[in-house]
């Protein structure tokens, strides 16, 4: 089996260490990607349609999370690894993909990249996760902001 040390357990050694590691993603991975949850009646389905505009096509950057600067700790029943940094593409075709950089207590360094697909009506995007749930979103200028269940991240082009 292949075993990445960023990602496998953060290369923990002892049973109580990677217990601890596995606690650690596993929480950061509910932290960061983004709405789990599928609504009630939802399809698995992603959406296909492309937006009309596409002014908004580039990467974003984000900057905060719920008004906190990078590199932050969210707020997170638990506790959760630190955010350094992060990123969301919007396509023109209404594809995604995000990648976030984060530090678990051990110091150990890890990135998680998810995609997807969004629509556009105006300023606001609906974004479903490949395999995951929705998410909305709205761009004004230059800053593009997703709640994530409750949690406001900020994103700047």
């Amino acid at each position: 089996m292949r075993q990445n040390k960023n990602l496998f357990l953060f290369g923990a050694s002892s049973i109580k260490a990677r217990a601890i590691g596995c606690l650690l993603l596993l929480l950061a991975m509910g932290l960061l990607l983004p709405a789990c949850k599928q609504r009630a009646g939802s399809s698995d389905k992603q959406a296909t349609a492309a937006p009309a505009k596409s002014d908004h096509v580039g990467t974003y950057n984000l900057v905060s999370i719920n008004g906190a600067k990078l590199p932050c700790t969210p707020p997170h029943e638990g506790g959760a690894p630190e955010v350094q940094s992060g990123a969301i593409t919007l396509k023109a075709d209404g594809s995604l993909t995000t990648i976030t950089t984060f530090k678990v207590p051990s110091g150990q360094v890890a990135n998680r990249e998810v995609s997807g697909t969004y629509t556009r009506e105006g300023s606001q995007f609906m974004m479903q996760w490949t395999g995951a749930g929705r998410t909305t979103a709205t761009l004004e200028g230059s800053t593009f902001t997703m709640n994530n269940e409750g949690m406001m991240f900020a994103y700047r082009k």
